[in-house]
């Protein structure tokens, strides 16, 4: 099978129910932005060492979150009534499971932290932002699964403990911004 089909060379793309739509369309831009949001959460991934417990156990939990990601994905491109994919039950609990288990360990949060310190820091935040413009890309869509919704603004906020986490666990000391 090839990759190419030409079926978009004039801007528009299909929906799961065969509609064509344009490539702006918002439902296309917040599929888009999921994808994106994927593609970061794997760079991320891909950063953390996999030897020692801490990244290993991360890495798991992020190819956990890459393949609801991409379910969400799935459910933002099927427009039909009947639509097949949704996120499981639970999925935004079991973030903030992942959460309360990393925030046991980190110092409590004084002051304001700006991204950075390492790569892999600064990747949980770059997914992190890109989480939150899924989100609203996400809310701009009128008949969205309100568990979608819920799921993304947990989702950035996982991403922000894990920076913290990662910094924590490194020994990377966090970036105070002081206004």
């Amino acid at each position: 099978m090839k990759i190419y089909t030409r079926t978009g060379d004039r801007g528009e793309t299909g929906l799961f129910s065969g509609r064509r739509v344009s490539k702006a369309d918002p439902r296309v831009e917040a599929y888009g932005t999921v994808d994106e949001l994927n593609a970061c959460v794997g760079l991320l991934r891909d950063h953390l060492g996999d030897t020692d417990p801490v990244g290993s156990r991360v890495r798991a939990h992020l190819l956990e979150q890459q393949k609801l990601l991409f379910a969400l994905g799935a459910a933002l491109a099927d427009d039909r009534a009947e639509n097949n994919y949704r996120l499981p039950a639970g999925a935004s609990e079991t973030l903030e499971g992942y959460m309360d288990e990393m925030d046991e360990s980190l110092p409590k949060m004084t002051h304001f932290i700006l991204p950075g310190g390492s790569p892999a820091i600064s990747f949980a935040h770059l997914a992190r932002t890109v989480c939150r413009r899924a989100e609203r890309r996400t809310v701009e869509l009128v008949e969205v699964d309100p568990v979608i919704i819920g799921y993304l603004n947990r989702l950035s906020d996982y991403l922000f403990v894990l920076a913290r986490y990662l910094g924590h666990a490194g020994q990377v000391p966090e970036i105070k911004w002081e206004g």
